[in-house]
């Protein structure tokens, strides 16, 4: 996609808003790497290539499988995500794959068994967080293929 807008030039004050959820999110317990798996997943149920590629880099320099990103749209049949990333995964595809209101209990139940009420929170700011990122991205396209890891530290 050609980009349309350069939103980050652009609309750098509007940003901000959500750069400080991601100063935010960096100093959270929820782990960073588990963090960037979520943004892989979630950008990939969004079909956002910028964050797909993005995410993909940082996963990677921070000692990522290939397998297990190539075949992170079928997690729950693979053998070699942990309970914390699974129930991770299913919280954040809860959050992003909005049909029926509520997040199912069972789903609930699962992330609450593996994240404190305090992960718990950080973790649906991150769904919120990327879901936001990929959504501008696909309104207003984005340099696909250009992030160098850290570009956003």
């Amino acid at each position: 996609m050609e980009q349309r807008i350069n939103v980050f030039e652009k609309g750098h004050q509007a940003m901000g808003t959500l750069y400080g959820l991601g100063k935010y999110l960096a100093k959270s317990p929820v782990e960073k790497r588990l963090l960037n798996l979520i943004y892989f997943r979630v950008s990939q149920v969004n079909g956002c290539a910028f964050c797909l590629d993005m995410h993909s880099k940082d996963l990677r320099a921070e000692g990522e499988t290939e397998q297990r990103l190539f075949v992170m749209d079928a997690w729950r049949e693979a053998p070699f995500y942990t309970d914390r990333e699974r129930a991770a995964l299913a919280w954040a595809e809860a959050l992003t794959k909005i049909t029926s209101g509520m997040v199912p209990d069972e789903i609930y139940a699962a992330a609450s068994k593996q994240f404190t009420e305090t992960e718990l929170i950080d973790l649906t700011l991150a769904v919120i967080t990327i879901n936001s990122y990929n959504r501008i991205n696909i309104a207003f396209g984005a340099a696909v293929g250009t992030y160098q890891v850290g570009q956003f530290n």
